[in-house]
């Protein structure tokens, strides 16, 4: 049975009025029954009777509403006719139980809401699977995650881990479930179901930290496929060592692609196209259909990059590639299509 220590730090995406918004409400609503009851006492202060003697005032109408209300009920004030006792049977007793209602209704709710949101952690724990971790939140995590939800990932299955509680926020308030914490951690990670996960995309600010998280990640889960981004290039090798599949070096990209820009600007504009999906190109892998089996690469519709066969890409101008086979994985450009053209 999981303990609560598995549950510190998820949070799951919903909507909720923040505390002093529900007190407030609370304590208006309180106010209004308390006021509505001074008045009905008030209007038929003729009704009742004061134990010290003489007239009931306002003082005396709002100190039995309050004694009343709160179930305290000195007995120096009381009903003495009939129709007095009538209304504090009909209208003061539903009264009183609403106040008390609203008095306690903030620790009620509490109690139910953490019932409630304890429930829905130990259901998302039984449940989630073939999900992607994020880890890091900042500019590249958000891409990343922006890009999964444009290929298909369903936001609920995105686990964003990020140690910034404000992102962890964001994350949440964007539909995304937020584990707060270091992923170099291996307790932070477990609370991500890790080791369920069909994919692991590292997007840490500092590469000693991707490295950390990757080798983390790889201990917890020996066979998810991770994608970790690094900011110098001799990192790299570093990440590939530590158990990374993919290694996306930041700086050197942005580092070619801005020479690129003075002398080609048209061929970094072709390359900005194809790595936003949703308009214009796009990349996409997929595998071979039956009825490409036996065709060349060129002979295909999509334009075709690479060809991965028995774990070995070729690229698409490789003689050893010869004609597509069944089991082929294609790296390929094809136009975007909305969903009238699709």
């Amino acid at each position: 049975m999981l303990n609560h220590g598995d549950h510190t730090g998820v949070q799951l995406a919903h909507v909720e009025a923040s505390p002093a918004r529900q007190v407030g409400r609370r304590v208006i609503i309180a106010a209004i029954v308390l006021a509505l009851t001074v008045l009905i006492v008030w209007l038929h202060r003729d009704s009742y009777r004061d134990s010290q003697g003489g007239d009931i005032s306002v003082l005396d109408a709002t100190y039995y509403a309050t004694v009343s209300l709160s179930t305290t009920g000195y007995g120096d004030i009381t009903p003495v006719t009939p129709g007095a006792r009538l209304v504090n049977i009909l209208v003061i007793t539903p009264l009183r139980i609403m106040f008390l209602i609203v008095l306690i209704g903030t620790t009620l709710e509490a109690l139910t809401a953490r019932s409630r949101e304890e429930f829905r952690l130990r259901r998302w724990r039984s449940h989630v699977r073939q999900h992607v971790v994020v880890c890091g939140y900042g500019t590249k995590g958000r891409s990343a995650i922006r890009a999964l939800l444009t290929t298909g990932t369903d936001a609920d299955h995105i686990v964003v881990v990020d140690t910034d509680a404000r992102m962890i926020e964001e994350a949440t308030a964007a539909g995304l479930t937020g584990i707060l914490g270091d992923a170099g951690r291996t307790e932070v990670l477990r609370r991500s179901a890790v080791e369920k996960a069909r994919a692991v995309i590292v997007a840490a600010h500092r590469d000693d930290a991707s490295v950390l998280i990757t080798l983390t990640v790889r201990q917890l889960n020996p066979t998810v496929p991770i994608t970790a981004s690094v900011r110098e290039e001799e990192n790299a090798s570093l990440l590939r060592q530590s158990g990374a599949d993919t290694v996306i070096t930041t700086a050197a990209t942005s580092g070619r692609l801005l020479g690129l820009s003075t002398d080609q600007p048209r061929v970094v504009a072709a390359v900005e196209d194809l790595l936003t999906s949703g308009r214009g190109l796009d990349l996409q892998q997929r595998t071979v259909t039956h009825s490409e089996v036996g065709l060349s690469p060129r002979q295909l519709r999509d334009v075709v990059l690479s060809v991965t066969r028995g774990g070995r890409t070729l690229r698409f101008d490789d003689p050893l590639i010869g004609t597509l086979q069944s089991e082929d994985v294609l790296v390929v450009v094809k136009a975007h299509r909305g969903p009238e053209g699709s």
